[in-house]
């Protein structure tokens, strides 16, 4: 099975691990090593951050 090539930039994914409070984890051992809540954490606030510059291309509110 072919891996999926990812939609966040490995940058992005760093500020949100700083942002959230796993960064070091992610540091130390690898993305594998974090908890299927952080990682879901992390998708939910990528979607929050799109919405807001969506809204602000749009000039609406979410």
């Amino acid at each position: 099975m072919a891996r999926r090539r990812g939609i966040m930039s490995e940058s992005f994914k760093y500020e949100l691990a700083k942002e959230l409070g796993f960064y070091e984890t992610v540091k130390n051992e690898g993305w594998g090593a974090i908890r299927a809540r952080d990682a879901g954490n992390m998708v939910k606030r990528a979607i929050e951050i799109a919405e807001e510059q969506l809204a602000k291309q749009n000039g609406k509110t979410f």
